[in-house]
């Protein structure tokens, strides 16, 4: 290789360049390597244990330590490229192990309230649900659900009051209104704690006809055994 070359190669390897939103390591990554393999260590050993009624839920990790930090730094840092991996390796490990086999379905992220999206700028569910769709091969309808009231931090609330903070929080979006799904939904969200969200939500899609086949989440608040 001509020295100029390797120069102009070293200065743009230099230029692409990012800190790591963990630890602030320069990567070319989203994550330098260190924290990839730790955030890699909450991966669940058994992603189907909580796939059973009423709501059945498919996780990647589990919520704590370096994916507990990623999540907060998404959501709350501004950092929306972490959405990218934890949405692939979502994609991925559904690929190996879903519960539901080559059954199609259509992927519907958990919508933020308008008010909420536009403080933050997007909405970390919509970023994770495109990577997932982009690595499983799935359709994404991302306007497929709405919320369309503006509910309190469900952090610190019982599990009664959760529900009740959602009661009819959501709203069939444009996107089913115009031509209801003939596809069962999978729901993806970031975490998973008491699963009131999901109830909401899929509450709001049954009374529609659309049936949900259950909810991929990144995180999820309970271990498997």
């Amino acid at each position: 290789m001509h020295p100029w070359t390797q120069n102009i190669k070293g200065l743009l390897n230099l230029f692409l360049q990012s800190h790591c939103p963990l630890c602030q390591r320069s990567t070319s990554s989203e994550f330098c390597q260190n924290c990839t393999k730790q955030l890699q260590n909450c991966h669940l050993k058994n992603h189907n244990f909580l796939w059973q009624e009423p709501i059945p839920v498919f996780g990647w990790g589990v919520y704590g330590g370096p994916l507990k930090r990623a999540i907060a730094a998404m959501k709350y840092e501004n950092q929306p490229q972490i959405a990218r991996p934890l949405g692939q390796w979502l994609g991925e490990t559904w690929l190996l192990n879903s519960p539901i086999g080559d059954h199609q379905a259509v992927v519907v992220p958990i919508p933020l309230h308008a008010n909420k999206q536009k403080q933050r700028k997007y909405n970390q569910a919509a970023l994770i649900a495109k990577s997932f769709c982009e690595t499983t091969g799935l359709r994404l309808k991302l306007n497929a659900l709405e919320r369309v009231r503006e509910t309190k931090a469900q952090f610190g609330l019982s599990v009664s009051e959760r529900e009740g903070n959602l009661v009819e929080a959501f709203a069939v979006g444009q996107e089913f209104r115009r031509r209801l799904s003939h596809l069962p939904v999978l729901l993806v969200d970031d975490i998973y704690t008491t699963g009131a969200t999901a109830k909401s939500a899929v509450q709001t899609l049954s009374q529609c006809g659309i049936v949900v086949l259950g909810l991929a989440a990144v995180a999820t608040t309970v271990k498997d055994k």
